[in-house]
Order: structure tokens, then C-alpha cells, then sequence
């Protein structure tokens, strides 16, 4: 190597540590991609560009090089690794990044272990009793029983009546409508109704029961369920239904109303909306498009064509459908900003965590780093489940996690979002707790995304 060669060399590399240092990205990009063999190149002091980029805290810069290939084992003279300067000045998300070989290993500020979460929808009053579906006898012999309760839907909305509070100061609260034998003896006879058993109440006492109804006591079966049903009526039937029950309504539109309901009462309701919503979806066999009945207390279509390929067999067309949807709070690799984006669909100033279907043959790991980096251009390491939550709307599980970035720069995909920010603990802290929403707001308490965006702003309360 000429003496030319040899200064243009020590320029560049001095160049390379210095964009590392300042943490100007693009010219260290610009700058590697024509000579990207001085990535590992070492200053006088045996410094590399990693290193630098380490001791500033220049997280971009640090993924760039790791991507780039950087040797994160080469020690300088003071013996010390890139690892080794980004622990020594307190920059533990970048140790992170470069202590884990792997992108899934986890990162210092999520908690070793998850507590169990029930979020609203995934409560209810029931025992679903899927034994009790293909008893035919007994469901027929329960269907008429007086003490059976029954709730009932006009397209995919529930019966609902005003309760008073406990102390007359409170709101009126909205509740399910349950209703009696006598009360829908007429409409359960019609060949256009639904009928979905939805399984048995065993907490109802029996002084409650003897208070409403004597006879029922007297004529109870053995067993002592008190089984409930789902009914769907068609408009013109739920027009006269309302006259003859004018103290109730249908709850509609489903999407904010729903969220009105008790908890125990938004579990019953989202098991019977969803598998409500699947018969009116699904009216013919989807495997040859021929007719079909009802059977095991609404959980399955049977096709009435004798030679269909779905009666050989168990087939996922047969029985009710799940949506599977990932919903991720992204986390910064700080640990101290979260993702938040907004769809156009959203009211003003609303922002959430980012949210997408599972697609087939995909891990609920891969779906959440798939769905950020598509709707909002950022790289996620880590995932974590945290819990999740039913949403009939008309039949999805939200999957809620927690997702760890490994880049930072956003790059807004307006086909999927409108916007997407990083949002500080401190902002988030000033919505959540003192209730200002001057500058963005997120979704209700009942939403599974302010339940996830909750749960990372209170686990690690010391950051």
C-alpha cells in the first residue's frame, strides 16, 4: 500500500469514527456502502466505529453496523468490547442489542414473569357445558324449562333494558334482557329464528329462584341447571318484540354500545354475537354450496347433501370460526417510548398499539413483527404474550404482547395506517393517569390496547 493509499485509508476510517460518534447514520451508511471493509478498522486506541457508537448512545448507529457485520468481539486497548463501554455509560438498551446473538432473547426492562389478566369480554356468567350440545333430549327438554333464560338478538345486537344503580345518585345501568320460555315460546317455533345453547348458570341460589317462581322449584329438573339460550329474530319480529317489551331495546351500533355492559354480561354476549355472526355468514356449506341444518345447540352445520366431502371427516367449515389478530405494544429500545399509530377510521387524536390478523401457517411471534414492520417500517426482536382478549366483531381474539424494537426510525405505510409516533412514558403517564388528552388520547379502559399500553407503563415504574 502506497503512502497515498495508506492516509486515504486512515482518512476514511477516521471518517467512520467520526460519523459513529456524532451518530450521523446516513453518512455512515453512505460512507460503508462504498468501502465496507473498514467497518472493523481500529483508531490508535484500538477503537472501533461500534465502539464509538456505543460510548454516545447512538442506537441506530449501533444496528447499522451490527447488520453491516461488525465484529462486536474486538476488545480495544484498555481490553475492553463495544458491550463492555455501552454497560460502563449506562446504556443498557444498547448492551441489549449487543449482548443478544439472537433477535428473540429478551431484553433487560421486561419482567421475568407475566401475571394472568382477564380483559373485558373474556368474563362471563356461564359454563359453557359443550358436553350438554349433543344431548339433544336434554337441550330440547331444557329449551322449554321455565327457569331457563333466555337473551335475545336482532342482527347481532342484544335485548337490552336500564337498571337503576345501587344508590339512586348512580347512572342507570345497561343489562342483558333475560327473558323466559313464556316470553319467546312463539318465535322459538319459527323456522327463520337461530337458537345457540350457550351453557348453564350455577351460580343462581335457589331462594332467588323460589322468590321469582315457586313453581320452578316444585318442578325443577334433577340436575339443578339453569340453562340459557341465544335467540335471533329477524327485524320485522324484533319491531314487535319491542312493542310488547317497551321498557328494552337493541343495543346498537355495536361499537361503542357494547362496551356499556356489565363485564359477566359482555362475556355472554360476545360467546353469542360471534357464533350468531358465523350462521348469518355462513347460510350454505362452503364445501359444495348445498344447504345445511343446524346441529349441536348451534356449534355446528351439518350439509344436507348426502355425498359432500364435509361430512367425511372432521372439517374446520363445519363449526364457528376465530379470528386470531396479534395486538402489540411496541416498545422503544430504550425502554422509556412506546409505538402508538392511529387508522383513519380513529376519532381525532386517538392513537393505539398496532394490531393485525394472523395469516396461515404463522407464529404469533412472526404475525406481530410482520404487522409492525409493514404498517410502520420498525424491526421487532423480542416478543412477549401477555394476554388476550375476545372482540365480537364480529369473531376475533385479540392476542395481545408486548413487542421489543430493534430499530427506531418509522416509515408510515398510509394503505395500512394514517400515523404512527413514539410516544414518552411521560405522555403516555399524562393521558393514562392525570386524564389530559389535549395532545392524543387512547382507546377506553375495556379495549384490550389501554390494558397492554397500562400494563408497560406500570412494570417497570423505576425507568
Amino acid at each position: 500500500m502506497t503512502s497515498f493509499e495508506k492516509n486515504f485509508h486512515q482518512e476514511m476510517v477516521s471518517q467512520l469514527h467520526s460519523f459513529a460518534a456524532l451518530g450521523d447514520a446516513a453518512r455512515l451508511k453512505a460512507l460503508l456502502s462504498h468501502s465496507p471493509s473498514i467497518i472493523n478498522a481500529t483508531a490508535g486506541n484500538g477503537w472501533t466505529a461500534l465502539m464509538y457508537a456505543a460510548r454516545n448512545g447512538h442506537f441506530d448507529v449501533v444496528q447499522i453496523l451490527l447488520e453491516g457485520g461488525c465484529d462486536r468481539s474486538i476488545v480495544n486497548k484498555s481490553r475492553q468490547t463495544a458491550l463492555d463501554i455501552a454497560k460502563f455509560w449506562g446504556y443498557k438498551h444498547i448492551a441489549d442489542l449487543l449482548a443478544n446473538a439472537k433477535r428473540g432473547q429478551k431484553p433487560y426492562f421486561l419482567p421475568a414473569e407475566v401475571k394472568e389478566y382477564s380483559n373485558y369480554f373474556s368474563m362471563t356468567l356461564l359454563d359453557r357445558r359443550s358436553d350438554k350440545r349433543i344431548d339433544s333430549k336434554w337441550l330440547s327438554k331444557k329449551q322449554s324449562h321455565p327457569s331457563t333464560v333466555y337473551i335475545v338478538f336482532s342482527d347481532l345486537s342484544p335485548l337490552v333494558t336500564l337498571s337503576e344503580g345501587a344508590e339512586k345518585s348512580q347512572q342507570p345501568e345497561i343489562r342483558l334482557r333475560r327473558l323466559h320460555y313464556k316470553d319467546v315460546e312463539q318465535w322459538v317455533s319459527q323456522n327463520e329464528v337461530i337458537l345457540i345453547f350457550l351453557g348453564v348458570d350455577l351460580q343462581l341460589h335457589l331462594n332467588l329462584l323460589a322468590a321469582h317462581n315457586e313453581k320452578v322449584l316444585q318442578d325443577d329438573d334433577e340436575d339443578g341447571l339453569i340453562a340459557w339460550f341465544a335467540l335471533s329474530i329477524n327485524p320485522t319480529s324484533a319491531e314487535r318484540f319491542k312493542q310488547k317489551h317497551e321498557d328494552c331495546y337493541f343495543l346498537h351500533p355495536p361499537m361503542p354500545a357494547l362496551l356499556q355492559l356489565a363485564e359477566n354480561e359482555a362475556g355472554v354476549v360476545a360467546q353469542a354475537r360471534s357464533v350468531l355472526a358465523w350462521h348469518s355468514r355462513y347460510r350454505f356449506c362452503p364445501t359444495c354450496g348445498s344447504a345445511t341444518k343446524i346441529e349441536e345447540g348451534g356449534y355446528k352445520k351439518t350439509c344436507i347433501k348426502e355425498d359432500c366431502p364435509s361430512l367425511q371427516g372432521v372439517h374446520n367449515t363445519s363449526y364457528p370460526r376465530v379470528d386470531p389478530v396479534v395486538i402489540m405494544q411496541v416498545i422503544h429500545p430504550d425502554g422509556n417510548h412506546c409505538l402508538l399509530g392511529r387508522q383513519k377510521r380513529f376519532p381525532p387524536g386517538m392513537f393505539s398499539c398496532l394490531a393485525g390478523f394472523v395469516e396461515p401457517g404463522e407464529t404469533i411471534e412472526d404475525a406481530v413483527r410482520r404487522e409492525v414492520e409493514e404498517e410502520a417500517g420498525v424491526k421487532v426482536g423480542h416478543v412477549q404474550y401477555v394476554s388476550c382478549q375476545p372482540w365480537p366483531m364480529p369473531s376475533s381474539l385479540m392476542i395481545g404482547c408486548l413487542a421489543v424494537a430493534v430499530s427506531t426510525e418509522i416509515r408510515v405505510d398510509k394503505n395500512e395506517i394514517e400515523d404512527a409516533r413514539w410516544f414518552t412514558r411521560e405522555q403516555v403517564m399524562d393521558v393514562l393517569i392525570k386524564g389530559n388528552q389535549r395532545s392524543f388520547f387512547v382507546p377506553p379502559s375495556r379495549a384490550i390496547a389501554h390494558q397492554l399500553i397500562k400494563h408497560w407503563i406500570g412494570m417497570n415504574a423505576n425507568l
